[in-house]
């Protein structure tokens, strides 16, 4: 009698769930190592071994692949509700403290380098009004102040309300920014060390003192 072989064995099978993970894992790889444009939803199927259909039947498009990346895969986790349910310095409903929560997100976005690199890219890419996540970018700014504003920041009193942190908020996210790009590149450099020295320079003594 033949030996089995490899095609005559029955094909594992894959949850809807495994599969649509495994698809958006593989696109986020590679849309952070070619940019959006630079990669094809037959470049996803080759990656993840099924066909191109096989990678539509779960994303439907294109634009909707990219949709999903990004809001299933980075702008997920490191919110401030889960600081808050850290259990970290600074991080209960009676003492919220701004520049803790940034030390947190910091130190989140250095475990998930792929997706900070994915985030970099789709930042530049997403100047083009065409860019389907154009929109989406170009509201950043004031989608991210609007969610940090449903918070109880504790603030220096010096402040007559968080409306007034806003600039602080703006340039922090700024520098972060920046800071990430750089440690993309090499030569390496630690991000949470990093970002400890721009710190006292965006949350100065001794106005801070006290709300760090």
């Amino acid at each position: 009698m033949a030996a089995e072989t490899t095609s005559d064995r029955k094909r594992v099978r894959k949850t809807p769930l495994e599969r649509k993970r495994e698809i958006l894992d593989a696109a986020v790889r590679l849309i952070s190592e070619r940019g959006y444009n630079g990669t094809s939803v037959q470049d996803v199927a080759d990656a993840v071994g099924v066909t191109k259909q096989g990678v539509l039947r779960y994303i439907g498009s294109k634009d909707n692949l990219l949709g999903m990346v990004y809001l299933e895969k980075y702008n997920v986790g490191g919110n401030v509700a889960e600081f808050c349910a850290s259990g970290l310095p600074g991080s209960t409903d009676d003492d919220l403290r701004l520049p803790a929560y940034f030390r947190y997100l910091v130190r989140y976005n250095s475990q998930r380098r792929m997706l900070v690199q994915l985030f970099s890219v789709l930042q530049v890419e997403t100047f083009n009004p065409d860019h389907p996540l154009h929109d989406v970018f170009a509201d950043r700014k004031d989608s991210i102040w609007r969610y940090y504003a449903g918070f109880d920041w504790r603030i220096p009193p010096s402040f007559a309300s968080f409306e007034e942190v806003r600039p602080t908020v703006r340039k922090a996210l700024e520098v972060m920014d920046g800071v990430q790009l750089r440690w993309l590149r090499e030569p390496a450099i630690d991000l949470n060390e990093e970002w400890a020295e721009f710190e006292p320079m965006l949350f100065p003594s001794p106005l801070w003192d006290g709300y760090r």
